[in-house]
């Protein structure tokens, strides 16, 4: 996999880059703006960017912005953002959006290197990752229905949306099939999804999250 880097901490960014490389993976540049990133984007066309949402020079949203950009110009390529803290602003870009290929992980991920790995190969995959400590603290304490749902429940449901299947979602869980059964209709339940023909309730939870 080849792989651009833009992380304004020297240590994460040569500590990620000597990981990525140690796992066969090509780190063709890494940068400490996003900035330097978009500059060598075009000529190396890397299969996934990992990038801070907070860089030089104003240590605000660079990250954001260089995602929205490299999102616009180059759809193909994976997106994978690294933050210290749930950044509200990414969040509503990362879900407005057709949500593929993009993820958003806690720089704490990056220590369980298993993870972060799988992250970065699901982005890869097209697929949509997110922190679950991200959708927890976007939901909680908040009026939207995905509010009422239990910390179990809100994994359930960010795995549904990744594509999992009930046997998928039981193994990363490490629970029972019947348990993601009994998880999944606590979903439908709380969202206020019916059971009516010719609507998969499973869907619409899926739509209701990614739109929240």
């Amino acid at each position: 996999m080849r792989v651009m880097l833009a992380e304004d901490s020297a240590l994460l960014r040569e500590g990620v880059r000597s990981l990525l490389t140690d796992e066969g993976h090509d780190v063709v540049a890494a940068y400490g703006t996003a900035e330097g990133l978009l500059q060598r984007l075009e000529a190396e066309r890397p299969d996934v960017v990992v990038l801070d949402v907070r860089m030089p020079p104003t240590h605000t949203d660079e990250g954001v912005r260089a995602a929205v950009q490299i999102r616009e110009r180059w759809p193909e390529v994976g997106i994978l953002v690294l933050s210290q803290y749930v950044e509200r602003q990414f969040t509503q870009v990362l879900l407005g959006d057709e949500a593929r290929a993009v993820g958003y992980l806690l720089k704490d991920r990056v220590m369980g290197v298993d993870e972060f790995l799988d992250a970065l190969d699901r982005v890869r995959a097209g697929g949509l990752v997110l922190d679950t400590d991200v959708v927890g603290q976007l939901f909680r304490d908040t009026s939207h229905p995905l509010g009422m749902l239990s910390e179990r429940e809100r994994e359930v449901l960010r795995l549904m949306a990744e594509g999992r299947t009930n046997a998928g979602i039981a193994q990363a869980l490490f629970i029972s099939t019947s348990a993601v059964e009994k998880h999944a209709n606590a979903i439908f339940d709380k969202l206020g999804l019916a059971a009516e023909s010719g609507y998969s309730r499973r869907v619409l939870a899926i739509l209701r999250w990614l739109e929240s």
